[in-house]
């Protein structure tokens, strides 16, 4: 499913449509290149996910370019956002904790193409891109059980 994102409102309005979907054990995917969005959508996902579970949004949502993975309980639902940009192979993205993160809630990864043949065969592929003129799009793809919970 191809979705153009001509706007921060319409990245909020994807990210919250598939918060609303979301439950532990979902792995999100979100490719691009440098500046294409994929922390603008994690921000966007776990502000969204917060409003679904009638709690606190996190007052800040760092990229985890540098610390590598962020953490985040919102009211239940544990969401790990990690920049895999910077492992070497997908040995270095389990020494992180990201079994035990797919395992207690949801991950939002960013590069997740650095795991290779070890990416979750049940995820959503959210690639997202920048059009010549500026535009934003994203190419949604279920994987899995995520087929059926999509519009």
């Amino acid at each position: 499913m191809r979705v153009p994102l001509h706007s921060m409102a319409d990245t909020e309005r994807l990210a919250a449509s598939v918060a609303a979907r979301a439950r532990p054990g979902d792995f999100i995917a979100l490719s691009g290149p440098l500046g294409a969005g994929k922390t603008a959508f994690a921000r966007a996902f776990l502000h969204a996910a917060a409003a679904v579970r009638r709690v606190r949004p996190p007052a800040e949502v760092p990229s985890p370019t540098f610390t590598l993975v962020q953490s985040y309980d919102l009211g239940g639902l544990e969401v790990a956002h990690f920049d895999l940009y910077r492992i070497k192979d997908a040995a270095e993205a389990g020494e992180l904790g990201l079994d035990e993160a797919l395992a207690a809630g949801v991950v939002l990864a960013e590069w997740p193409e650095r795991l290779g043949a070890d990416l979750p065969r049940h995820r959503l592929d959210i690639a997202l891109s920048l059009s010549p003129a500026g535009d934003r799009v994203a190419e949604v793809v279920p994987h899995g059980d995520w087929a059926d919970r999509l519009p």
